[in-house]
């Protein structure tokens, strides 16, 4: 399992503070994806820039594909860059890979969860909730903060923090990232409540 797989399940499992949407939780596991590539030395972080390793084999369809899409060429891309472009439609393509490997059935947790032949889904009591579920109750700092940022909250020990400064960037840059689209998400609301204002005035 990967980190961003653990952080779907968990996000479908874990109460939060308000329900996951899915451009956060799409960015979060952008982030995710990098954090495990860095672990696998497919790159590396020259302060905000992705620097390209060699281009990884980990065995994961959607972590090799991630790593394939890394840009190669100078200018390189930022965290911040590579979170907004890679996490277009991410949590979809994450939700389609655990349907199609049968780890999601039953119940829908999220409201934008596409609806297939009638039936809702969530995961199921299998190897892969197990894993994700042993990882969020003991607290593993990457997967806790980026469910923290998704308002998935979790108690961890005072001091556990990522000790990699390339993941806590990387953690940074998801936290901005989520904010900003919140920010994006408040500004149409406002602006759709005043056009609506402007209909029903006498």
């Amino acid at each position: 399992m990967t980190t961003p797989q653990d952080l779907f399940l968990v996000s479908l499992d874990v109460p939060g503070e308000h329900p996951v949407e899915q451009g956060d939780l799409s960015l979060a596991l952008a982030g995710a994806e990098l954090i495990d590539l860095l672990g696998a030395r497919a790159l590396t972080l020259d302060g905000e820039l992705i620097v390209p390793g060699p281009v990884p084999a980990t065995g994961d369809r959607m972590l090799d594909e991630a790593g394939a899409r890394l840009r190669r060429e100078e200018p390189y891309e930022t965290v911040a860059d590579w979170l907004w472009r890679r996490g277009e439609g991410l949590a979809v393509a994450y939700y389609d890979v655990l349907e199609a490997a049968g780890q999601l059935t039953g119940e829908r947790r999220h409201h934008w969860l596409p609806r297939r032949s009638g039936r809702t889904k969530a995961h199921a009591d299998t190897a892969a909730r197990r894993h994700a579920t042993d990882r969020w109750e003991s607290r593993e700092p990457v997967l806790t903060d980026l469910a923290a940022t998704l308002g998935l909250g979790a108690d961890r020990p005072a001091g556990d923090e990522p000790e990699d400064e390339a993941v806590v960037t990387v953690l940074i840059a998801v936290g901005d990232a989520v904010t900003e689209l919140e920010a994006v998400r408040e500004r149409r609301r406002i602006e759709n409540a005043a056009f609506d204002n402007i209909w029903r005035a006498p």
